[in-house]
């Protein structure tokens, strides 16, 4: 038996060309001698539909988009995932297509409601399991979470399953993968079933999804593992009692957060129809990097750039942002920010006399500068990308209203240490970054000779830090005892207590750690616990 697994990237809430899509993959997989397609978790409407599923509309045109399908089936069978209203009840399904019938459906038993899974707010958990004959065999349907848990496992081999296929849309982080490995061979050893894990690909929102689909054989051995981040048709066997199929290497770390950054950035802005990007070019590491994104997602022609300088750029960044300009081939310009900084300065004089120069007038820079970002993105349609990387986004250094200004934080989630990884990794695949942007000092270049290291620790001490704290919950007391100093322990958790408001602000960016500044933060702006 040959199956083919559609690592679909649908764009949610387009039922009809997700439904399209996957007719034509039943066609080519049919065309390749395959009996049995399997397409992703909810990849009818596409993944996580959210809010969407309250309305009864919404629900309804599932339902048609479903039975159209159907009705649209016959050299091959399909399962197909999508939401399904069972007696008043709303379900995560996936159904069984053959022969212009939907013969079967599975509901899911288990409902994930941790990090940024939110399905107990919508969905009821089924209770019975779904297995199927097909070409001799019995087939065994899981939905994602279900294979995490023994139970929905043992229960499908108890209705007499030879294997078990398991569609899903499990959200990207750069560690994820080497999870579900453990997790399916944890399966596989105790119900002594192969297991096939077709997987989502592309970017919704802040998801990711990474795709790289495979098989996990009775042995714990790799029967088949698909490409990541690829929208793709890939085909597997199933002979003897085992999975064989294609194997690719999975990504290094480098390569698979890039990658996963590109997607994002290409499925946001062409999923909801921008027709390119804008980016604040400073010379600095961050929208060094953020520009080498935005080319490989889009292409130069869609990525225009502004400098913006003020009196404290240094002529090194004026020449690096121009040399990168040139070397990627993106529109740029510059515009002096002096003239609008000294109006400001000029208006509140009287307002600010008698007292010294501080952050208020550095802000001052960054929000003109954020201003002048959107009234060209007003203007002519291209989105605002920012540049502020995880580490600033934590500790609040950065400035509401203005580098925090745009339609999507691509760095939100990336690290400073790791922002610097990724420009060493990208300039060894061709150079787009000058050297001595990557290895001259961050600096924000507000005020005269300023370096990002007199207002923080360093960064490598303080991504630690951050880790610690906010993707695995440690106490600062715990911080501590792994060798840290009380002070910048406490100073770092006190900056990333203190700018929960201006995160609340921040525009949405994609996920890739274990815990982004996203929807698996949920931290209260107002409350006076204090673990410090």
């Amino acid at each position: 038996m040959k199956i083919a697994v559609a690592q679909l990237n649908p764009i949610l809430g387009d039922l009809a060309g997700n439904v399209e899509r996957m007719l034509l993959d039943a066609q080519r997989a049919a065309d390749q001698r395959s009996s049995l397609l399997v397409t992703p978790e909810l990849s009818i409407c596409g993944y996580p539909p959210e809010d969407l599923l309250f309305r009864h509309d919404f629900r309804r045109a599932c339902a048609e988009a479903l039975l159209n399908m159907a009705s649209k089936v016959s050299a091959i069978s399909i399962l197909v995932g999508h939401p399904q209203l069972v007696e008043g009840q709303l379900y995560n399904a996936v159904s069984l297509l053959e022969n212009g019938q939907i013969v079967g459906t599975y509901l899911k038993q288990k409902l994930p409601n941790y990090q940024v899974f939110d399905e107990a707010r919508y969905f009821s958990a089924g209770h019975q399991p779904f297995v199927f004959q097909h070409h001799g065999l019995k087939i065994g349907v899981l939905i994602c979470e279900d294979v995490w848990f023994p139970e929905p496992v043992a229960a499908t081999k108890a209705a007499g399953a030879d294997l078990i296929v398991v569609p899903n849309a499990s959200p990207y982080d750069f560690q994820k993968l080497n999870v579900r490995y453990d997790v399916v061979r944890a399966r596989v050893a105790e119900s002594g079933l192969p297991i096939l894990y077709a997987h989502m690909t592309g970017g919704q929102d802040e998801l990711l999804f990474d795709g790289a689909s495979f098989a996990i054989n009775d042995d714990g051995s790799v029967g088949y593992q698909e490409r990541e981040f690829e929208e793709t048709l890939g085909f597997v066997d199933f002979a003897d009692g085992k999975f064989s199929g294609a194997i690719h290497a999975p990504l290094s770390l480098e390569a698979s957060v890039y990658r996963a950054l590109v997607v994002a950035l290409r499925d946001y802005v062409n999923k909801n129809n921008f027709p390119g990007v804008l980016l604040g070019l400073s010379g600095g590491v961050d929208s060094a990097l953020v520009l080498a994104i935005a080319v490989d997602a889009l292409g130069a022609e869609r990525v225009q750039t502004l400098m913006m300088p003020y009196e404290y750029t240094s002529q090194i960044s004026l020449d690096d942002a121009r040399d990168m300009a040139r070397i990627q081939s993106v529109k740029y310009s510059e515009m002096s920010i002096k003239p609008m900084v000294d109006a400001y300065a000029a208006s509140l004089a009287e307002s600010f006399k008698g007292r010294k120069i501080d952050a208020a007038e550095e802000n001052i820079q960054a929000r003109v500068r954020g201003t002048l970002l959107m009234a060209l993105s007003n203007k002519f349609g291209s989105m605002v990308v920012t540049t502020g990387n995880k580490s600033e986004m934590a500790v609040g250094y950065s400035t509401l209203y203005g580098d925090m200004a745009g339609g999507y934080a691509i760095l939100k989630d990336v690290a400073k240490t790791l922002v610097y990884k990724l420009c060493h990794w990208r300039n060894q695949q061709s150079r787009v970054i000058p050297d001595r942007v990557i290895s001259r000092p961050p600096s924000a270049e507000l005020r005269p000779d300023q370096k990002d290291q007199d207002s923080l620790p360093d960064y490598a001490m303080l991504d630690q830090i951050v880790e610690l704290f906010m993707e695995q919950d440690r106490s600062p007391t715990e911080i501590v005892a792994l060798g840290f100093s009380q002070d910048d322990v406490d100073r770092v958790t006190k900056l990333l207590k203190i700018n929960e408001y201006k995160r609340r602000q921040s525009p949405v960016g994609a996920k890739i750690t274990r815990r982004g500044f996203g929807k698996d933060w949920r931290y209260p702006i107002t409350s006076k616990y204090n673990p410090i």
